[in-house]
């Protein structure tokens, strides 16, 4: 198992071993998750990662801003 220690500005560092392993980058962003007690940290995927990831979703009862602002105007 691999530590690191929570600086007092809040901050840690990855261990090297790690950011090779998982080929992480200076400035490559995160999202933090919490799940009960813990902290998930997991890159975070760009627009290209995500594309394709719900191949065949219904989108027939989806609505945007433009759908409840006509039915403001509506009313």
């Amino acid at each position: 198992m691999t530590t690191a220690t929570l600086s007092s500005k809040f901050q840690f560092s990855i261990p090297k071993k790690l950011r090779q392993s998982m080929n992480l980058a200076a400035g490559q962003k995160f999202v933090f998750l919490r799940i009960g007690d813990s902290i998930k940290m997991v890159p975070e995927p760009s627009i290209d990662e995500l594309f394709g990831l719900l191949p065949g979703a219904d989108t027939s009862g989806y609505r945007d801003r433009s759908d409840r602002r006509d039915k403001v105007l509506a009313a």
